[in-house]
C-alpha cells in the first residue's frame, strides 16, 4: 500500500498521457496536463514533501520540452517561479512571524487580550480571536500564526477549570477550540498576506492577465466582509456550542502572572512592532508613492536581520520558509504551463459551452460555491489552488468582461481562507486544533457543516455586491 502511494502521481500521469491526445490539444500539451495532474495528486497524497512534488514535475517537463521549443525557453520556464516577486513576499512574511515568535511579542498581545478580556468565557473567546487578527496581516502561515503561536497560550486556560479531552470538554476547551480555529479561517480571507495561497492565488491570475490585485484593493473588498464576520463568529459559537463554564475569573489573573514573568516589553519587542507597522504602510500605500510591496518586505527582513530581532543563521535555517519558497515557486510555473500550452483556453471554451447564456452574475456565484464545495476533496489548501483556480478562471473568462474577470478572482481567492472550515484537514491548523481532543469527529464535522454554510453565504452576498 506504500508503494502504492509514493507512485501513485507517476501512475496517474502515465494513465492519463498514455490517453488518445483529446480534439483541440496538441499532443505535448496533453502530456504537460498529464504531469500537472500528477503534480495535484502528489500534493493530496504527499508521497514526497511538497515541495519536491513541485520541483519533479517543473524539471520533468523542462526535461520534456513540453512548454516552449529550445533548451533555454524550457529552463527559463522552469526558473520562472522563483524571480516571481510574490513569491520572495511570502518569504519575507515568514521571517515576519520568526520575528514575532523570537522576540515574544505575538505571545505578550495574547496575554494583554486575556488579561483585559478574559473575564468570561466569551470575552476570552474574543481575546483569542483578536490575537489571530492583529498577527494575521504579518504571518501568511495561519498554521504559525495559530497553531504555533495562539495554540501554545490558549491551551493553558481550560485546565485551569478543569475542562480536559476526556473530561468536561464542553466546559471552556471546546468552545475555545472551535472560536480559535473559525477565527483563523476567517482572518485568513481578510488579508492578502493572511495565508500564502492567497498570494499563490493572485500570482496565478497575474501571469495569465497581467493584472496584479494589490494588498490594499484585497483589503478594501474583504475587510467590510469580513470584519462582520469575524466579529459575531466568537458570539455565534458561544450561542450555537455554548460553554458550560460562562466566567473565567482565573483567567485574567494567570496572564497577568505570565505577563510579569515576561517582564516589561523589551526594545526588541518594539523594534519588532514598529518594523511590521512599515511593512504594512507600505503594502497598503507603496503602489502610491513608487514601492513595491515585495521590495519593501525584503528591506524591512534586512533591517531585521541587521538589528538583531533575527539573525541570519535563522534565516538560513528556516526550512519551513525555503521549503515554502521552492514549494510555490515550482507551482506559479506548473500554473503558468497551463496557459502556454493552451491547456486553459481549451477547458474553458469546452465548459463555457454548459454556462452560456447564464447572466454574468449567477455564473459568478455558481463558480463560488462550487469552487468552495469542492475543498471538501482537499487537505491542502494549496493544491486546491493549484488545482482549480486556474480551472476557474478559464471557465470563467468567456463569458465573464474583462473589467469583472479581476473581482471575480478576488473573491475566488478570498475563499480560499473561510473554506477551511469546513473539515479537520481542511487548512494547515485544523489539524492542530482537532488533535487537542476537545471536539469529537462527529462534532467537527457538523459544526464545520454549519460555519462553512454561513461563511459562504457571506461569500456570496460580497460577490453579489462587489461585481
Amino acid at each position: 500500500m506504500d508503494l502504492l502511494k509514493k507512485f501513485s502521481p507517476v501512475i496517474v500521469a502515465i494513465l492519463i498521457a498514455l490517453i488518445p491526445t483529446p480534439e483541440g490539444l496538441q499532443a505535448d500539451a496533453w502530456y504537460f496536463l498529464s504531469i500537472f495532474i500528477g503534480v495535484v495528486v502528489g500534493l493530496i497524497v504527499e508521497p514526497v514533501p511538497a515541495a519536491l512534488v513541485g520541483l519533479i514535475g517543473v524539471s520533468t517537463v523542462a526535461m520534456l520540452g513540453l512548454v516552449a521549443p529550445g533548451a533555454t525557453a524550457n529552463r527559463n520556464w522552469a526558473l520562472s517561479g522563483f524571480s516571481n516577486g510574490v513569491i520572495w513576499l511570502i518569504f519575507s512574511a515568514f521571517m515576519f512571524a520568526l520575528g514575532y515568535q523570537k522576540t515574544g511579542l505575538g505571545k505578550r498581545i495574547s496575554l494583554l487580550l486575556i488579561r483585559y478580556l478574559g473575564k468570561n468565557t466569551l470575552g476570552l473567546g474574543y481575546a483569542v480571536a483578536f490575537s489571530d487578527l492583529i498577527l494575521s496581516p504579518f504571518m501568511p502561515s495561519n498554521t504559525a500564526r495559530s497553531a504555533g503561536t495562539i495554540y501554545p497560550v490558549a491551551s493553558n486556560i481550560p485546565p485551569m477549570f478543569g475542562s480536559y479531552p476526556d473530561n468536561e470538554p464542553r466546559k471552556m476547551g471546546a468552545y475555545l477550540t472551535w472560536v480559535a480555529f473559525a477565527s483563523t479561517c476567517v482572518t485568513s480571507s481578510m488579508f492578502l498576506t493572511a495565508l500564502a495561497p492567497n498570494l499563490l492565488a493572485v500570482d496565478m491570475f497575474a501571469q495569465g492577465t497581467g493584472h496584479t490585485i494589490q494588498w490594499g484593493e484585497w483589503a478594501k473588498t474583504m475587510i467590510p466582509v469580513m470584519l462582520p464576520l469575524f466579529i459575531i463568529t466568537p458570539w455565534l459559537a458561544f450561542v450555537i456550542y455554548p460553554p458550560t463554564q460562562k466566567h473565567s475569573p482565573e483567567a485574567p489573573k494567570w496572564a497577568a502572572q505570565e505577563l510579569l514573568e515576561m517582564g516589561s516589553i523589551s526594545r526588541k519587542e518594539l523594534m519588532m512592532l514598529g518594523y511590521a507597522v512599515v511593512a504594512l504602510f507600505f503594502w497598503i500605500f507603496g503602489k502610491e508613492i513608487g514601492v513595491n510591496g515585495t521590495v519593501a518586505a525584503v528591506f524591512v527582513l534586512s533591517l531585521m536581520v541587521l538589528s538583531g530581532i533575527i539573525t541570519w543563521e535563522d534565516v538560513i535555517r528556516n526550512k519551513g520558509a525555503w521549503n515554502v519558497l521552492v514549494w510555490f515557486a515550482t507551482l506559479v510555473s506548473m500554473a503558468s504551463g497551463l496557459k502556454k500550452t493552451g491547456i486553459l483556453k481549451w477547458i474553458g471554451d469546452l465548459v463555457s459551452i454548459y454556462l452560456q447564456g447564464l447572466p454574468p452574475g449567477t455564473v459568478a456565484i455558481l463558480l463560488i460555491v462550487l469552487f468552495f464545495v469542492l475543498h471538501y476533496f482537499f487537505a491542502s489548501t494549496t493544491a486546491h489552488t493549484t488545482a482549480l483556480l486556474p480551472l476557474f478562471i478559464a471557465i470563467a473568462s468567456p463569458m465573464i468582461s474583462p473589467e469583472i474577470m479581476p473581482k471575480l478572482t478576488l473573491m475566488l481567492a478570498a475563499s480560499l481562507g473561510v473554506m477551511g472550515i469546513i473539515t479537520p484537514y481542511a487548512t494547515g491548523p485544523a489539524p492542530i486544533w482537532y488533535g487537542a481532543g476537545f471536539i469529537s469527529q462527529a462534532r467537527w464535522w457538523a459544526l464545520g457543516g454549519i460555519f462553512g454554510l454561513i461563511y459562504l453565504g457571506s461569500m456570496i452576498v460580497a460577490t453579489i455586491f462587489y461585481i
